[in-house]
């Protein structure tokens, strides 16, 4: 098990990589991307922005493997980090297809894991409900 000031160091190294220039024009678009269908979904994966959408969720997904694992505290990473709560509730409604569609029963179990243990599924849909309403402020401005 990581310790605290291990756990600090290795936020701040994700932090450090969430800076790269591709990275963040994909968490940008990752934050509008509000798919309402399974359909929206895999369009958004094979779509254009289909490359934002995998670099994001598998920042995030590795990401979680550093707490499952133990390489992260799960409280320190919980409260330095909401990004991956915002990530998964993109993807959660849709994640028994994208698990058949990728052939994958583990696909995002580790962000899967990580998010329903801090807080469950009421704080990913919390957080969904929001980035909806945000968005929908945001058109209306």
């Amino acid at each position: 098990m990581s310790n605290t000031v291990d756990s600090a160091n290795l936020i701040l190294k994700l932090y450090e990589l969430r800076r790269e220039e591709t990275l963040r024009k994909a968490r940008e678009f990752m934050i509008t991307f509000d798919p309402r269908s399974f359909e929206e979904v895999q369009a958004g994966y094979m779509g254009p922005n289909g490359t934002y959408i995998r670099m994001v969720t598998s920042f995030w997904e590795m990401a979680c493997s550093f707490v499952t694992s133990g390489a992260i505290d799960a409280k320190t990473f919980d409260e330095a980090n909401g990004e991956h709560v915002l990530v998964f509730s993109k993807i959660q409604p849709y994640l028994p297809q994208l698990k058949e569609m990728f052939g994958s029963p583990n696909f995002m179990k580790n962000l899967e894991k990580v998010c329903l243990d801090s807080g469950g599924l009421e704080r990913v849909t919390a957080t969904r409900e929001r980035i909806r309403k945000m968005l929908e402020m945001r058109r209306g401005a």
